[in-house]
């Protein structure tokens, strides 16, 4: 990408978070565009395997949040929920900065990205799941979010990967989103990963 290209790039990824910004009261549209400003900071530099800016990925998981017609926490949490993991930020400084309510999201979703899921490990993948469920069904719905987009941009892993990926998200996520309701999600889900 050229220097005007990437510009343009994340003029239009500013404009995507103002949008979704927009359409909620001024002190949570607020607090989602210091969001997305705190998410930019800490992935800045950062890369996907695509070769765009890592905060694409966020973005694009919040638009999927935001369609599903979650509430501001639920955004914050989808811009911010790498940053625990593969940034310097810690939740204690993103309890701090945005509330415990959306540090608790951010971390029930590291722990899912933590799961080891397989054959041996079904059942305890379910049992996993379903304790992160019942402490805030966000959590799961952020995760599908996340998955939908990383399904989205699966030709950019290798081979391996995209098998492995597609086989997790036809026997977790493409169901649980089926149970909750989620059938355009869960469509795309599945018409991805057979793909």
């Amino acid at each position: 990408m050229t220097e005007q290209e990437m510009q343009a790039y994340l003029e239009n990824l500013n404009k995507q978070i103002e949008e979704i910004a927009a359409g909620f009261p001024e002190e949570e549209g607020k607090n989602i565009l210091r969001a997305y400003a705190y998410a930019f900071k800490h992935h800045e530099g950062q890369l996907r395997k695509s070769g765009e800016p890592y905060i694409m990925h966020p973005v694009a998981v919040a638009v999927n949040i935001e369609q599903m017609g979650l509430d501001a926490e639920s955004i914050m949490a989808g811009l911010l929920h790498d940053t625990i993991e593969d940034t310097e930020a810690s939740y204690a400084e993103v309890a701090k900065e945005f509330g415990e309510v959306v540090a608790m999201l951010v971390d029930g979703v590291t722990k899912l990205d933590k799961v080891t899921f397989g054959d041996a490990a079904q059942s305890e993948t379910v049992r996993k799941m379903v304790v992160a469920m019942a402490k805030d069904i966000r959590v799961i719905l952020i995760k599908i979010a996340d998955r939908l987009h990383n399904m989205r941009t699966l030709e950019y892993q290798p081979e391996s990967s995209q098998k492995r990926i597609a086989a997790e998200t036809l026997d977790v996520y493409a169901p649980i989103a089926h149970r909750l309701g989620i059938s355009a999600i869960k469509n795309e889900l599945e018409d991805l990963s057979f793909y």
